[in-house]
């Protein structure tokens, strides 16, 4: 009988194994080890030792034999006898034995026991399928140079972007301000009319410029009243929801909603609160824009939109219509 079959299954569940007669084999844990100089990782696992000085039965050894081999007690103890007598003439005639998946068994020049574990099998249970790998190093120093390599190179394009959009954004004026000067010398009372016009033109041509950008950033607008506004059902009188930019360009925005439903309500609390509101059609986005009012010069536009931003809507901008 290979009663080293029985050994290496109890040494799974068991910190000691007593082999009567003979010596025990005994269980220590490890926790998972790293050596840093060779990047090597090892699993938590058990380590055999060998005690040749405890030899009482404890039965643990034969009551599992006698259980697998459906046979009893008494004879489970001759059997593990019997293996041992074969055990020690093997250690005296040639000096070594070994036990499969436990290590190896070898006489000193004292005649004494001396064990060797065998290193590929491990005991513990909880580190079953686990096994020792190598890890290339990790270049942290160059990952993250690259890293910060990326964010100069996105930082840099963001500044060369806002560069270019303030460029855009100042020299109309400084055109116009040329123009202001070359007027003045040659015209005077008669010559600033035509100069102011030209302003007035150029300027609507650049805020419709930055409301079309506006606009196509639209997504979903925030009507900023004092309570949520819940979809409803609401039959919508065409005739007031027609158009009346063609001489009134500059809209104060109040939002623009996905439900022509949630628009009508919004524009309704407008006019009950007091303003000149419009609601307008759906636009290429969807959405249905409702205004707090329509103005026919950018002045007049900005000065209402200041006191809406003061006591109702801090968010709310002016659109101005394509003419």
């Amino acid at each position: 009988m290979k009663i080293e079959v029985y050994i290496s299954q109890l040494l799974y569940r068991y910190q000691c194994v007593t082999v009567p007669g003979f010596g025990a084999f005994l269980t220590e844990t490890h926790s998972a080890q790293l050596n840093e100089s060779t990047n090597s990782f090892f699993p938590p696992k058990k380590t055999i030792s060998f005690n040749s000085r405890i030899k009482n039965n404890d039965g643990l050894l034969a009551n599992h034999i006698a259980q697998a081999e459906k046979t009893s007690y008494g004879f489970a103890v001759s059997a593990i006898a019997f293996e041992v007598l074969n055990w020690k003439k093997t250690l005296e005639e040639e000096g070594v034995i070994l036990l499969k998946n436990i290590g190896e068994l070898r006489l000193n020049s004292e005649s004494n026991i001396i064990f060797k574990p065998n290193d590929q099998t491990n005991f513990l249970s909880t580190s079953f399928g686990l096994s020792p790998f190598v890890s290339p190093m990790v270049k942290k120093e160059a990952f993250e140079k690259k890293i910060e390599k990326i964010a100069a190179k996105e930082k840099d394009a963001v500044l060369l972007y806002e560069n270019e959009e303030e460029t855009k954004s100042s020299n109309p004026f400084l055109r116009y301000a040329a123009i202001l000067v070359l007027g003045l010398g040659i015209t005077g009372s008669i010559g600033y009319p035509l100069y102011q016009n030209q302003i007035d033109n150029q300027t609507l041509v650049v805020e419709q410029a930055v409301q079309k950008k506006v606009q196509n950033k639209i997504q979903e607008a925030t009507f900023f009243i004092k309570s949520p506004l819940p979809a409803v059902t609401l039959s919508v009188d065409s005739a007031k929801v027609e158009t009346v930019e063609t001489t009134m360009p500059y809209h104060i925005m109040a939002g623009a909603f996905r439900s022509e439903a949630n628009a009508k309500k919004a524009y309704n609390q407008l006019i009950k609160d007091g303003y000149k509101a419009r609601m307008l059609k759906e636009n290429k986005h969807g959405l249905f824009p409702v205004l707090y009012g329509s103005y026919a010069t950018m002045k007049e536009a900005e000065q209402a939109q200041k006191e809406i931003q003061k006591g109702e809507n801090p968010q709310a901008w002016i659109l101005v219509e394509n003419l």
